[in-house]
């Protein structure tokens, strides 16, 4: 692997591999006994890890809990050492990674960040240039003058925050940490991080947030069980990273069958039928940009004007209807057909499906007949429009299309059936002459003149 002066991180074959002892005294009998008997198990918790990050680039490492990610990024940050490859790093790293890392709990604020600013090899002069920045950005008073003991976990994010970016590293790394701090705080980590990546600073982030990731990542990498999944544009990780998701959600569904299948005592026979997600009439996922169980499937995506015609262009204040046709591919009830529309930078709009309406309508917020109770055959076809007034700022828009089975009316016992990414386009214009508004969305707002 090339280690050239564009990469500001060479990762070759990491791994990392920890001894797991059955009890204590084993480790102390490992050592007298010098290897000639094994008294671990072997945990590898990285295997065969290699990638490149460019300089200034930001590249985002995703993965469920326990799938390696914070251990790669402590052999990164060199506060871990690998056991197997190399990690090699050009420029100074701050590291985010846990919450607090780094602090001397009996120092004050104050002296962390002159501590903070020598392992990062700047003088103290720097750091006197830089002090009141820290200290203005952490917003956290005279707090700064107090023990980090007595600090909140909210204080301690951002005075962690703040040190890091305010000295300016060549690399940052950031793991999750700024999900503790409140709302107003994340907002302006997270337009730093954005100033930062547009100033060539090398950025790997690590978080759970799909839309954090989607438009402060340009790539990710995809770990699973220590080890890789995918690598690529970070739209297409994502997507992978579903895919994992929902077959852990289905695995788990159909243990959950087999269980209740078990406990009632049922014949091998039923209990297989019961257990297996496969039906006679499943459809086949279309392609790369799908994934789901299919025993529902999407078959159309289109997008209308008011006139009922195929449109692909909107203005402020248009109606538009997209239409999905979906097919149940075996009996079935308790369906959610639902939309998601994205812009370019893939950032998520807005959502709704037919459950929302539901939700609505079992408030007394909106009116009509309920979908989830609806029953429907095998070879059935829904067609389901979704209708709105175009509100929406200047940009070009993806739908994004599901069917899933909802097991309870509220969102939390979802299987997805069929997700399909790039299901449809449309692109929103303005006739700046006639109706202007800057943003994402038209809020209607007037301006009234008070005398």
């Amino acid at each position: 692997m090339s280690s050239d002066g564009r990469f500001a991180l060479v990762v070759e074959g990491v791994g990392k591999c920890y001894h797991m002892y059955a009890k204590p005294s084993d480790r102390l009998r490992q050592i007298v006994l010098r290897g000639r008997k094994q008294l671990y198990r072997e945990f590898w918790a990285l295997r065969g890890v290699s990638f490149q990050v460019e300089r200034g680039e930001s590249f985002a490492i995703i993965g469920r809990n326990g799938s390696g990610k914070s251990t790669l990024l402590q052999i990164i940050a060199g506060t871990l050492a690998p056991t197997t490859g190399r990690a090699e790093v050009h420029g100074r790293v701050g590291a985010l990674l846990e919450l607090g890392s780094g602090f001397n709990p009996e120092f004050t604020g104050r002296e962390n960040v002159y501590m903070n600013g020598a392992i990062l090899g700047m003088a103290r002069r720097e750091i006197d240039e830089k002090f009141d920045a820290i200290a203005g950005f952490a917003d956290i008073g005279q707090f700064i003058e107090q023990p980090v003991k007595t600090y909140s976990s909210g204080m301690m994010v951002r005075l962690a925050f703040s040190v890091q970016v305010q000295l300016e590293p060549d690399i940052l790394i950031v793991d999750e940490a700024l999900a503790v701090g409140d709302n107003l705080f994340q907002k302006r980590c997270f337009q730093r991080l954005a100033q930062m990546r547009d100033q060539g600073v090398t950025l790997l982030f690590v978080s759970h947030s799909h839309e954090a990731v989607r438009t402060l990542t340009t790539r990710a990498l995809l770990l699973d069980c220590g080890e890789m999944r995918s690598i690529g544009e970070s739209g297409e990780v994502l997507l992978d990273y579903r895919r994992l998701l929902h077959d852990e959600e289905k695995r788990w569904h159909n243990a959950q069958i087999a269980g209740y299948a078990e406990s009632n005592d049922r014949s091998s026979q039923t209990r297989n039928t019961t257990g297996n997600s496969e039906s006679p009439n499943k459809g086949a996922a279309p392609d790369d940009l799908s994934f789901g169980d299919f025993d529902a499937q999407i078959l159309t995506v289109d997008v209308f004007d008011d006139k009922g015609e195929a449109s692909n262009v909107f203005e402020p204040g248009d109606r538009m209807i997209i239409r999905l046709s979906v097919r149940a591919n075996r009996d079935m009830t308790h369906l959610n057909i639902a939309i998601r529309l994205r812009d370019k930078q893939g950032v998520k709009m807005y959502s709704w499906g037919t459950l929302n309406q539901d939700i609505a309508i079992r408030s007394g917020r909106a009116h009509g007949q309920t979908f989830w109770d609806r029953q429907f055959a095998a070879g059935d076809v829904i067609n389901v429009d979704f209708i709105c007034d175009c509100t929406l700022g200047v940009n070009f828009y993806e739908v994004q299309a599901a069917v899933s089975e909802e097991g309870t009316p509220d969102y939390e016992n979802q299987r997805m059936l069929h997700w399909q990414d790039e299901a449809a386009f449309f692109q929103v214009t303005m006739p700046r002459t006639e109706y202007f508004f800057g943003g994402v969305t038209d809020l209607r707002m007037e301006a009234h003149v008070r005398d």
